[in-house]
């Protein structure tokens, strides 16, 4: 059977949010959020409510969204529930920048991760 690039793009991105410290999977539907004490600091969305994309969410810091989305509106996008605090969706079913989505998937970290956790990385 061959892998998709969904599945391929959840592998990695898997790998890239469990090496951070406590941090956990946890199913959503049909997608897949990562959380560090029950908070999400990044979510795997496949096709979210038919919108076709295969796609990273992410806490970005202040002002990141809106540099990165008028920087790449191909890559990037204002997802929505989350955009308006500051997130920020990474597509996933093109080319990707890998070491782009890690400092992305820190960064959330960081900012969502308690300070004695989000100091040790």
């Amino acid at each position: 059977m061959a892998t998709s690039m969904a599945d391929t793009a959840l592998t990695r991105l898997r790998k890239i949010c469990l090496a951070f410290p406590e941090a956990r999977e946890k199913p959503f539907g049909e997608h897949v959020t990562f959380r560090v004490r029950d908070k999400n600091f990044a979510m795997y969305m496949d096709n979210h409510h038919g919108d076709g994309r295969v796609a990273l969410w992410c806490k970005a810091p202040r002002g990141a969204q809106e540099v990165l989305v008028n920087a790449d509106s191909e890559q990037f996008f204002v997802p929505p529930y989350v955009g308006p605090k500051g997130w920020v969706g990474v597509r996933l079913d093109r080319r990707i920048d890998w070491k782009g989505v890690t400092q992305l998937v820190a960064d959330s970290y960081r900012l969502i991760a308690p300070k004695r956790l989000a100091n040790s990385i």
